[in-house]
């Protein structure tokens, strides 16, 4: 997997899934069912550590996702807000008005180390787990830490919960061009923190979502969003190992067939394409030096196993347009997918090899 990111192609092409801790699996649900809140869950280490390790043990994905949510460095700082089941993370304080942004960004992002220590207790915990892991099964098994891009985060904040067009935040960035820089460089520096912490405490991959990167015009993307995006990989990229960067950094974001060469402009070692874009239109649009990750679409995981699998073909066949191709969805795991699907899926992965 990491090789792969780095640049080098495997024979075997790695495969991991967004989303994959959780949501669709019997034993996950079965352990939430003990009780607690989902961000409880994530600020828990023994249970973030097991759910991380999870989809690794049935599935046989190649690395693990660090099971968590964007909104918990904000929790970490002192934000309040809750992930409402069903609905996604909700605010009962939304940040609208220069002086919302005023007061919020005078909150110290260091908060973020100083009370991060049931993170950093869940990423040595979950390391040490995929390390006999994999003595088990004979190879490594890397933790890709995560977070969420500023323009993301500030969309939830703003609209103080899920939006279907993100009118707010797109409104910010025109009414108050000035809040709106405050906010998003203040949301650069927390969630650039959390990132950067999971890295120290063991984390071999780093990516950074924006899933709403989409809903942005491509002008406006390049003005408002991306500076804040670069600048929230900069403690990541500060980490270093024998002078080269500790981890490989990969951004991902949603509907962004128009900006992947503005995503991929950050100085990033992978790009994670939705599945509106094929790989091998994605490459065109990026260049050969980047790899890509993805992209098959979520809902071919309830098609016919001889639909799903030919998909599967055809999405490792353009991906061979990339310098190295790491299989994921072109999104996240559905919470209605059959685990066994998922399962075959990576076998398909494993057992393919371009001719």
């Amino acid at each position: 997997m990491v090789r792969a990111l780095r640049g080098d192609r495997p024979d075997v092409t790695p495969v991991w899934f967004m989303r994959q801790a959780g949501r669709s699996l019997p034993e996950y649900r079965a352990l939430r069912e003990a009780g607690g809140t989902m961000l409880e869950a994530c600020l828990d280490p023994a249970t973030a550590s097991e759910i991380t390790l999870q989809p690794v043990r049935r599935h046989g994905v190649d690395a693990a996702v660090f099971f968590s949510d964007i909104v918990v460095p904000l929790r970490l700082v002192g934000v309040e807000v809750e992930i409402a089941a069903g609905r996604g993370p909700v605010f009962p304080e939304p940040v609208q008005t220069a002086a919302d942004v005023a007061r919020l960004v005078r909150i110290d992002p260091s908060l973020v180390e100083e009370r991060g220590e049931s993170i950093v207790d869940a990423v040595q915990r979950t390391t040490a787990m995929l390390a006999e892991e994999g003595e088990r099964r004979g190879e490594a098994l890397p933790l890709i830490g995560f977070a969420g891009a500023p323009f993301t985060l500030a969309a939830y904040l703003v609209e103080g919960g899920p939006s279907k067009d993100h009118l707010g935040a797109r409104s910010l960035i025109h009414s108050d061009p000035s809040a709106w820089h405050d906010l998003t460089h203040w949301l650069a520096e927390v969630t650039g923190r959390f990132l950067a912490l999971q890295v120290r405490a063991g984390a071999s991959a780093a990516q950074l979502f924006d899933s709403w990167a989409g809903a942005l015009a491509p002008a406006d993307y390049r003005r408002a969003v991306l500076p804040a995006s670069a600048a929230a990989l900069e403690p990541v990229r500060a980490l270093t190992v024998g002078g080269d960067r500790a981890v490989p950094l990969i951004h991902f974001g949603v509907g962004t067939g128009e900006i992947l060469a503005d995503m991929a402009s950050i100085g990033v070692d992978a790009l994670g394409v939705d599945y509106r874009v094929p790989l091998d239109a994605a490459a065109a649009r990026v260049g050969s030096h980047l790899t890509l990750q993805g992209n098959l679409d979520p809902a071919l995981l309830f098609a016919p196993t001889e639909v799903r699998r030919a998909a599967v073909h055809e999405t490792l066949a353009a991906g061979l347009a990339a310098r190295a191709h790491v299989f994921n969805l072109g999104h996240g795991v559905p919470k209605d997918t059959d685990p066994d699907v998922l399962t075959d899926l990576v076998r398909t992965v494993h057992a393919w090899r371009a001719s």
